[in-house]
């Protein structure tokens, strides 16, 4: 971490072993335009300025936020947007002084009435620095997770953060949100016009179909290991079933709480499960393709979610799921074309309900073939990332011609 203080949110900044507080070109450079799908590519390209999370390229420390980031930066130029990335270090949303104080510096080089689109985890506990700034750049931001939703925080640092957002969020005329659930938290919890907040929901490339392993044996856990992920209710769901042929692979990040990582750990020899259930650290690239491969069926046991993009990485190879019914994860699982759910939705706190799912995976051959039918459907109905950039680049074509102070 480049700041002592504590990263509350599940995603991490400043673990890149770069300079502290420093300020600087995301690794998302803008880019020539490639067509595409069709898409008649603009000649002249607008520019947005894209405030990110200074970990946002950094493979040890992988999230969905991240990867969102990166990707809509790379594929914006296609909607008519010259993406200028600045990524700037710091334990977000709750940094040292150096980094709020190089976040301050680099929004003040920007020229009156540059667009500016923040992601939230930066934008949203720094009110102080970010609303006076509204006063005279057309900002958009971009919440991936509110911050108070984080699981484990102390109450007062939760409504702390709560305010903080909330202060941000109806200083700047658009808010972008990742599903449509998170739209309406966003206008409800923090009373936003409906007309300000705007959805552009993560895509999805599609992939190969995962051949699995036998089938039915093979569990996948995408997540970083972190409290609201909440792999030790997974871990106690497995424990109750150790008497079905189940192996598990937990791949991600290990480095956000490691003193949950530990609990964990303990927990898992507690119940015997070293031998079955892996905690593989975070993969990319050819290994997490590898990983999903392998898989025969994801679970993902968190407590908050504003979408579940490891829901749908999963949906485009045809594996099904078994998630918790929170937040936005039922949008992400959606339906196949012909009304098929291709997955199982369980309560958050209620492994016994996981285990008996669990069962019937593996007890009961037409309900995996009803899963993985409607997960192969599924997958063929997934929209790619095109239509997120084109949902973002329409947003930021809608900001007010002047900022505020100008108009």
């Amino acid at each position: 971490m480049t700041d002592t203080t504590i990263d509350v949110t599940g995603r991490t900044a400043g673990a890149t072993g770069r300079v502290p507080g420093r300020a600087r070109l995301a690794h998302v450079p803008a880019q020539t335009p490639v067509p595409r799908h069709g898409e008649i590519i603009p000649m002249s390209l607008r520019s947005v300025h894209f405030v990110m999370p200074g970990g946002v390229d950094d493979p040890a420390a992988p999230s969905g936020g991240n990867a969102y980031d990166r990707r809509v930066s790379l594929d914006l130029p296609g909607f008519g947007w010259r993406v200028r990335g600045i990524a700037v270090d710091g334990s977000w949303p709750r940094p040292g002084q150096g980094s709020r104080t190089e976040l301050a510096r680099a929004l003040r080089r920007l020229p009156d009435g540059a667009v500016v689109l923040l992601d939230g985890l930066v934008a949203c506990g720094v009110p102080e620095i970010v609303v006076p700034e509204a006063e005279r750049l057309r900002m958009a931001v971009l919440v991936h997770l509110p911050l108070g939703d984080e699981t484990g925080l102390d109450p007062a640092v939760a409504a702390d953060l709560d305010a903080r957002e909330r202060t941000v969020l109806r200083a700047v005329p658009a808010v972008v949100a990742t599903s449509d659930w998170a739209v309406r938290r966003l206008v409800s919890h923090h009373g936003l016009a409906p007309d300000r907040v705007h959805v552009a929901v993560p895509g999805a490339d599609i992939a190969p179909l995962a051949p699995g392993t036998d089938g039915v044996s093979r569990l996948l856990c995408v997540a970083a290991v972190t409290p609201r992920k909440g792999q030790h209710r997974l871990v106690e769901a497995l424990a109750a079933v150790t008497d079905l042929p189940w192996s598990c692979v937990c791949v991600g990040g290990l480095g956000q709480d490691p003193e949950y990582v530990e609990r964990l750990r303990a927990l898992i020899r507690r119940y015997g499960l070293t031998d079955r259930l892996e905690l593989a650290g975070p993969r990319a690239g050819a290994e997490l393709d590898a990983s999903y491969a392998a898989a025969d069926l994801m679970v993902l046991t968190s407590y908050a979610e504003t979408y579940g993009m490891a829901v749908t990485e999963a949906l485009a190879r045809g594996v099904p799921v078994l998630a918790t019914d929170v937040g936005g994860l039922p949008e992400a699982l959606g339906r196949a074309p012909d009304g098929g759910v291709p997955g199982i939705l369980v309560p958050p706190e209620d492994p016994a309900a996981l285990a008996a799912e669990l069962r019937g995976w593996f007890g009961e051959a037409d309900v995996r073939r009803r899963l993985k039918a409607a997960a192969r459907g599924r997958r063929a109905a997934l929209n790619g990332w095109a239509t997120t950039a084109r949902s973002l680049a329409a947003v930021l074509r809608r900001l007010p011609d002047e900022p505020r102070r100008a108009a």
